[in-house]
């Protein structure tokens, strides 16, 4: 306290004393009891207020001494006890945390990690994933700003996250102790397997191998590719001291539509310490999408040949360009374009109509509107004889497939006659037309979705200079075909839009994040971000249910099924409020990426601990790393002094008091009829 305050408070003392010597003894002849408390309780009121306006601080200070904080990380995961190393870091960390002279100057903490990281001096060995980079994120964020030692137990085998070597801050000095037998054994293994997800009957899919051997031997093996057991293709490998790697290419037939689950296996001829890694499971998820599509024209137009070139990029399309007299064996057709109708056109709309065939309908200049107004009812169009050349605007909130804007406001425009278009019904719209820099909104290609087929309607002719200009700006024409292809998808396709749209994959990996995303639209086919929706998973072998809720996103609703064994599954996804449902199964493929290892990663360790200043153990080494943190001079405890400032009485309690001793005078004084 200072030596003004306690000036001013002697000054309120004072002040209070003639306050109530005036008040209540000046010319009293009689000083009764009642008057001196009545006066004694007005002296405690006044140098309370005045206590209120001072607020005297009170200080008071303690030293205290500051230890270096020293993480102790252990590594959790499962190759710990795949490398039989379990009981020995069990044993090391004991050492290290119950050490007197580590404790005496530094604050000791323990931690795990696996994919994550957490206090704990508990292990398990179950991981099923390493992920160092965590550990140098997280500790970051709780020592921010200090220089501290780091004891890192791990076999430096990584399996997901960014490079650990270039991940910890300079003042963290990492001293990793190697986990792990690192005599090194021969061994083979299958590092990685490339694939599409999907393949399309009847073709042939690409396999990517990445293969790779430790050793100082010439070894030869032989990889197979089994199915169900049996072997549907092999080839031999062969490899060296100075040969340790190779990637081979294998091409699988896809013969049968649905999941196809192979196994890929290194025969070896050498005696392996770990043959866990020469085999790894991979699937293909085999489907029928050929289509035929008809493209129906009375005249001829660069048009047709561009379009017909731009969907049979893909090769599961085949198109067939006929006139508008060949209607016979339409039913064999996916879908049906119809290039600028006419009169001569009624017959096969009449037979179009009559098998429910989802159609293309392309306007522009040489079209008959009176007859497509009389042979459609999707549009009513009231056309002019003038024509008008309409540019393409993308709409962004087009939503019924994912599509991407290739700078449709840059292609020449299309032409068509110019008059005004009303629709009849409900559609999506992914272009609108403009007229120069004037926006109509009005349609210029949309799509339609009816219960029993579906619609799409391109307002203009020469589209051909779009797939011009596309190539002319990439040099490729993959991106409009692309977009073609998607808007021939939607119309070959016999699915009809459902509210709830749930995405999954056919199968995943057991060391894969299991996420399934759902969509919910209302009535009007809007995202409805209120909807309540909730999975519930069966094992299809132990019948085990387990129900999970989706949680709302942005714009869908999502769920991560974390810890499930390998096998296969059924699910049903279920708004709670109109009780809509999708059914749908998944297959989780055996694969323990922990299990791929047969010695610690002792060359990573090492360039960990130079790149952070630090030094590389072994198990037999920990009195070593003990002594020399302890002798180590840049870390010394800190002595600090703390200085706490508390008030001589808090102002709640003060004014509490204040607030009686004024009542208190006043039923006095009341009582006595002073008032």
């Amino acid at each position: 306290m200072t030596t003004n305050t306690i000036l001013l408070l002697f000054s309120s003392l004072v002040f209070a004393f003639l306050i109530v010597y005036f008040q209540y003894l000046y010319k009293v002849k009689s000083r009764t009891n009642t008057i001196l408390f009545l006066a004694f309780l007005r002296f405690l009121t006044i140098v309370g207020v005045l206590l209120l306006l001072i607020n005297p601080i009170l200080s008071f200070s303690s030293l205290v001494i500051q230890k270096t904080p020293l993480p102790i990380v252990v590594d959790n995961s499962s190759s710990i006890a795949n490398l039989n190393a379990a009981q020995s870091i069990v044993t090391i960390h004991k050492q290290l945390i119950s050490n007197e002279d580590l404790n005496s100057k530094f604050d000791v903490q323990s931690y795990q990690f696996d994919s994550e990281l957490k206090r704990s001096d508990i292990f398990n060995f179950n991981g099923k994933q390493t992920n160092i980079e965590v550990i140098a994120k997280d500790l970051k964020s709780i020592y921010r700003n200090k220089s501290y030692p780091l004891l890192l137990l791990s076999d430096g085998n990584q399996t997901t996250g960014s490079d650990y070597t270039f991940c910890f801050e300079p003042t963290t000095e990492v001293n990793p102790i190697v986990i792990g037998d690192t005599t090194t054994f021969p061994d083979l293994r299958i590092e990685q397997i490339n694939t599409n997800k999907y393949a399309f009957l009847k073709n042939t899919f690409p396999v990517e191998l990445f293969l790779s051997y430790t050793g100082s031997k010439s070894v030869s093996t032989e990889l197979q590719i089994l199915q169900n057991n049996k072997i549907i293709s092999k080839q031999n490998v062969f490899f060296s001291a100075s040969n340790k790697s190779s990637i081979q290419t294998i091409m699988l037939p896809a013969n049968q539509v649905g999941l196809q689950v192979y196994q890929a296996v290194l025969v070896a001829k050498i005696k392996e310490k770990n043959t866990y890694n020469n085999k790894k499971n991979f699937a293909v998820d085999v489907i029928d999408q050929k289509s035929e599509i008809a493209i129906f024209s009375a005249i001829n137009h660069p048009d047709i040949g561009a379009l017909k070139r731009a969907i049979e990029t893909n090769a599961q399309r085949k198109v067939t360009i006929l006139k508008p007299n060949e209607i016979d064996n339409l039913e064999k057709y996916n879908a049906l374009i119809f290039y600028q109708p006419t009169a001569v056109f009624k017959p096969l709309f009449l037979k179009a109509k009559t098998i429910n065939s989802n159609s293309f309908i392309i306007t522009g200049t040489s079209t008959d509107f009176i007859f497509l107004n009389q042979n459609q009812d999707y549009f009513e169009f009231n056309m002019s004889a003038q024509k008008e050349d309409f540019s393409a605007d993308f709409n962004s909130d087009f939503n019924l497939f994912e599509t991407e804007n290739i700078g449709f406001e840059n292609f020449p425009p299309l032409q068509n006659p110019f008059g005004t278009i009303t629709e009849k019904g409900i559609y999506s719209t992914v272009l609108y037309s403009r007229i120069r820099t004037v926006s109509t909104k009005s349609p210029l290609l949309v799509l339609i979705e009816k219960p029993n087929n579906r619609a799409a309607f391109l307002m203009g002719e020469n589209s051909w200079k779009w797939r011009l200009q596309s190539h002319l700006k990439n040099q490729s024409f993959d991106d409009y075909d692309r977009f073609v292809d998607k808007t021939v998808q939607f119309l070959v396709s016999n699915n009809s839009r459902k509210s709830l749209v749930v995405n999954h994959e056919n199968f995943y990996y057991s060391n894969d994040n299991i996420e399934i995303t759902a969509q919910y639209f209302n009535k009007n086919y809007e995202f409805d971000s209120k909807a309540q929706l909730s999975i519930t998973l069966e094992n299809k072998k132990t019948k085990e249910l387990k129900r999970y809720d989706l949680l709302k996103g942005t714009s869908n609703f999502k769920v991560i099924l974390d810890g499930l064994p390998s096998g296969n599954y059924k699910f049903k996804v279920e708004e709670f409020a109109s009780k809509s449902s999708y059914t749908g199964s998944f297959e989780i493929i055996e694969f323990d990426i922990e299990r791929q290892f047969t010695s610690p990663n002792v060359s990573k360790l090492k360039q960990l601990a130079l790149q952070t200043n630090g030094q590389i153990y072994s198990p037999n080494q920990i009195e070593k790393l003990i002594e020399k943190l302890v002798n180590d001079e840049q870390y010394k405890p800190i002595q600090k002094e703390i200085i706490k400032k508390v008030p001589l009485i808090e102002w709640k309690i003060l004014l509490s008091i204040l607030i009686l001793f004024l009542a208190l005078e006043w039923f006095i004084r009341k009582y006595n009829g002073w008032l």
